[in-house]
């Protein structure tokens, strides 16, 4: 990231001193604390977009209405300003914020008559940050003067405000508007030390193909929020290869978000339709195109039953980007997933292939269901992840759950095809000063280097904090495992009655039946038979097994019961499942997992159903020795003296 200097940070902390005081002299008993931001950034924004094109405006104006007159087409307008001033977007309006604070005449019309100047291709801006609201609410309040009065005077230019500068100003004032918001920033705003450490393992395993001129990559987010992805992976992208030529492309469904993002971009030099609006779910803005770089932090645990009809309409489309499977409505996360995945750029020429950082939950790790299988399993199978790094809790405006990076590659280095690396870097973080919404942690430049340097050492890592696997080890068969029973052939008179009640069973069985008691009862089929023919007696086949079944009595010291197929016979409800990783051999599993635990335990393997999971937590956990008896002893002892002069005190009084 490119840093300010001395002075730079000096005058942006002043600037923001300054933005930000708007809240206290002009919006305060106005409008509601949580909703300072909402009117405090697009003001900002205007007062840069208006600084931007202060030096070149009287001229844009004399082209652009020149053109207009010829009755130009607007595309052959703003390719003509764009070739002889180098502006994506320009004003047309005689009006600034500087001449409407000149007088409080009609504010509200000029301010609305002024914005209504801007080019075509940022109108959406203060539609989706519904200015005109905003405005009139100001007025009616007799505040709209004051606020104007007071941005015109800001110095936003890019003189006294660079690219960089204006970008740690205008994201310092969305922390603060977050932090009057609290959780709901979570929904559009992925903060900043997140972001650098998903750039910084996504960009590790290209630095060489990163190096030369004339190099070209295109970055993509399609839950693009406020644009911070897109602009901290540009910003890395040129501080380290300034002949890199980086394309931004972003899609956002909020439209306050959406204006957010797009008016980040633009302070900081970005183009104008560098995020397009939409539901990336419903319709992809990029359909016909890959990119060589994916960023998404998509919304935890999101219902998604809005989309369900037009999804699964294009899941029918066979390779497309949901036809390999569909989560549960109550859960989207691995629809975005999957479709980060299919917007990645294939192996090039060149020998880079596109690679994507995606922020989840814990569900896509390991959802049982059907399609988290399924899209789990796609991902197996074409050797796509890379890397998963788990993340410190509480890193997330909206949530302090556990949180991972997924890595994807098209084209993994020769060393690392077919393997997966897990870093667990859930414990590389520092306390936050102040906290800002769930997030209380952040993780600084030395945690963020420790998990590059584990990332670059790959299976020579440090084994407490990263693991390499192969698929197989996160595919599974589900084996039901039954016990055998141990059965003793024991004679009751109960046990004669049941036999008794069988409709081949005559009086002279009886006898027979009393000589069995004591007989290996695996054995008892055949000597039933045996003696049944030598007394002259019929024993069909129903006769012998419900013999077996009224003489049979558990035994743990009885050997394991056979039936008379020699098949093994189970014991009535014990059954257990066992999870055998694809990469073990079953029997050596068994022997080891199992057998030593429950004696005579059979299984199936015909019957195994197969599945996957990344179990992340149970791989790193690392349980903590206990305390020695001795020291307890001693805390027990100490707290028990301590309640006895307690007791004497009381007593006393």
């Amino acid at each position: 990231m490119a840093t300010t200097t001395p002075p730079q940070a000096q005058r942006v902390a002043t600037t923001e001193n300054v933005v930000w005081a708007t809240a206290d002299k002009f919006l305060r008993n106005v409008v509601e604390e949580t909703e300072y931001g909402d009117y405090i950034l697009p003001f900002t924004v205007l007062r840069r977009l208006e600084c931007l094109l202060a030096g070149t405006k009287a001229e844009v104006i004399k082209l652009v209405n020149r053109l207009i007159e010829k009755d130009t087409p607007l595309r052959f307008i703003d390719a003509d300003v764009k070739r002889r001033f180098g502006l994506s977007f320009y004003n047309t309006s005689p009006l600034s914020l500087e001449a409407i604070a000149s007088t409080d005449d009609q504010v509200e019309a000029s301010v609305l008559e002024y914005i209504a100047g801007f080019s075509h291709n940022i109108a959406d801006i203060w539609t989706s940050f519904e200015f005109p609201r905003l405005v009139k609410k100001l007025a009616e309040a007799n505040r709209l003067h004051a606020v104007v009065r007071h941005f015109s005077t800001l110095d936003l230019s890019a003189e006294a405000m660079p690219n960089t500068a204006m970008g740690d100003l205008f994201e310092n004032v969305m922390y603060r508007a977050f932090d009057k918001k609290g959780k709901a920033a979570g929904a559009f705003y992925t903060p900043r030390d997140a972001i650098k450490l998903m750039v910084d393992v996504l960009f590790a395993s290209d630095e060489d193909s990163l190096r030369g001129r004339n190099t070209t990559r295109s970055i993509y987010d399609p839950t693009a929020g406020s644009g911070g992805m897109l602009l901290v992976a540009n910003d890395h992208l040129t501080e380290l290869y300034p002949d890199i030529e980086v394309n931004l492309f972003g899609q956002e469904l909020m439209p306050n978000a959406y204006a957010l993002g797009k008016a980040d971009l633009l302070i900081q030099g970005g183009l104008p339709d560098a995020i397009r609006q939409g539901d990336t779910l419903l319709r992809d803005e990029y359909a016909d195109r890959q990119f060589d770089y994916v960023l998404s932090n998509p919304p935890f645990g999101s219902d998604w039953d809005v989309q369900y009809k037009e999804v699964v309409e294009q899941s029918k489309v066979k390779d497309s980007r949901f036809s390999r499977g569909l989560p549960s409505k109550s859960d989207g996360q691995m629809l975005f997933l999957a479709h980060c995945a299919s917007k990645l750029a294939p192996a090039g020429k060149a020998g880079h292939g596109g690679r994507a950082a995606v922020v989840s939950n814990a569900a896509p790790l390991f959802s049982s269901d059907k399609g988290p299988n399924t899209i789990r399993q796609w991902l197996f199978d074409e050797d796509l992840i890379d890397t998963i790094v788990q993340l410190p809790n509480d890193m997330f405006y909206g949530t302090g759950i556990a949180t991972y990076v997924w890595i994807l590659d098209t084209n993994k280095e020769p060393a690392r095809q077919g393997k997966i690396q897990l870093i667990d870097a859930s414990g590389l973080w520092k306390p936050m000063r102040k906290p800002l919404g769930f997030k209380r942690r952040e993780m600084g430049t030395k945690n963020r280097k420790v998990v590059h340097d584990a990332y670059k050492a790959f299976e020579e890592a440090d084994p407490r904090i990263s693991r390499v696997f192969t698929k197989e080890d996160f595919m599974f068969r589900d084996v039901t495992v039954f016990k055998q029973a141990r059965l003793a052939t024991v004679v009751t008179e109960e046990a004669l009655e049941a036999v008794a009640g069988h409709k081949d069973f005559i009086e002279a069985h009886r006898e027979v039946i009393k000589k069995l008691d004591g007989t290996p009862w695996s054995s008892l089929p055949d000597r039933l038979k045996t003696m049944c023919k030598a007394q002259g007696l019929k024993a069909s086949i129903g006769f012998i097994n419900a013999a077996a079944n009224a003489l049979g009595v558990h035994d743990d010291t009885a050997p394991l019961a056979v039936d008379r197929k020699g098949d093994p016979v189970l014991l009535n409800g014990w059954k257990i499942t066992e999870r055998v990783p694809l990469s073990e051999n079953l029997e050596e599993h068994m022997a080891r997992e199992v057998l030593p635990f429950a004696e005579g335990a059979t299984w199936d393997e015909s019957n195994a159903k197969n599945g996957n999971e990344i179990p992340f937590t149970r791989i790193f956990y690392s349980p903590e020795e206990p305390r020695p008896l001795e020291e307890i002893d001693a805390d027990v002892s100490r707290l028990m003296s301590e309640l006895a002069e307690m007791f004497k005190e009381v007593h006393k009084a």
